[in-house]
């Protein structure tokens, strides 16, 4: 077993690019920052990882959560942070698409907690199908069914 510490550096240049890949253009230039934050949110907790797979699990979605928490920073400073919220129907509630995601993600665990893992690992982690199936101990026939269910449910869920 092997702590954040011990792995950081290891996986370092990797999460760099996975960030980079999540960062899309609300994230700018700062897929350091967001690598930085997920790991100071892993050395704040006792985390310990089986092998460098394992670790860029926890570590994507513990930047997952630094985005979802920006995302809603951002949101609330923009609709008003502690004002009281009135919501007019047929208005919409103007939750930004980062936090539509979370929200169809959550749906997803509920409905095919599979599905959810491969989605988590795949976006979220940057894994690819070989590495997902070694994770979750499965064959790499039943990520891509996972994969193609995960689409297609969240296909419809932000349609």
């Amino acid at each position: 077993m092997q702590t954040p510490d011990d792995l950081f550096p290891i996986v370092y240049d990797e999460l760099r690019r996975l960030a980079g890949h999540l960062r899309g253009p609300r994230l700018g230039d700062h897929a350091t920052s967001l690598v930085h934050e997920a790991y100071l949110r892993l050395a704040d907790q006792p985390v310990v990882a089986e092998s460098p797979l394992h670790f860029r699990r926890i570590a994507a979605r513990a930047m997952r959560f630094v985005l979802v928490d920006r995302a809603r920073e951002r949101g609330s400073a923009k609709r008003g942070g502690d004002w009281q919220r009135v919501t007019l129907e047929g208005l919409g509630d103007g939750h930004s698409d980062i936090i539509d995601l979370v929200d169809a993600l959550e749906r997803l665990k509920q409905a095919d907690e599979v599905a959810f893992d491969v989605v988590e690992l795949r976006f979220f982690g940057g894994f690819s199908v070989p590495e997902t199936a070694e994770t979750l101990g499965v064959a790499p026939r039943t990520v891509d069914r996972a994969w193609r269910r995960a689409k297609a449910f969240l296909g419809a869920a932000l349609s």
